[in-house]
């Protein structure tokens, strides 16, 4: 089975709430499935977690910072791609604290527009306390962890 190395970003804005995007995926191999995660992704052939995150941060929310500092946290295991692939993965969580609610969605891909439908500043006491699948379900421990 192959890995596949991610990096992924908990935004937290001023108000202490943790930026999530809803996928909603209809036409590929996880048809059907609804969930919240964080914004992120694959880390590309030469890239280094940190480069990859700094990349997806500004791809998929606009915001450009020179360094992401340290990993958070990590996390392996099993899930299958879009695509129908099983593969190993192998996320790595990076914190980044903005002063603004803004983002801008202009970098997105083909693929991320047909499979994000929405995106929402969540804060920690409703991410507790909600039903819908988020991924990770500890972000509120992440978040708590740092200060």
């Amino acid at each position: 089975m192959r890995t596949r190395h991610s990096a992924r970003l908990i935004i937290i804005n001023s108000l202490n709430q943790v930026l999530l995007f809803r996928f909603r995926h209809e036409d590929d191999a996880l048809a059907g499935k609804a969930y919240w995660a964080t914004p992120g992704g694959g880390v590309e052939p030469g890239e280094t977690f940190e480069q990859a995150a700094i990349r997806e941060l500004k791809e998929e929310t606009g915001i450009d910072v020179g360094d992401v500092g340290q990993s958070l946290t990590e996390r392996t295991f099993e899930m299958t791609l879009p695509s129908g692939e099983l593969v190993l993965a192998y996320e790595r969580f990076y914190l980044i604290r903005i002063d603004h609610e803004d983002i801008s969605t202009h970098g997105w891909t083909e693929n991320e527009k047909s499979v994000i439908d929405n995106y929402h500043w969540w804060d920690l006491n409703e991410l507790r306390n909600t039903d819908d699948i988020v991924y990770p379900s500890n972000i509120p421990d992440i978040c708590s962890a740092q200060g």
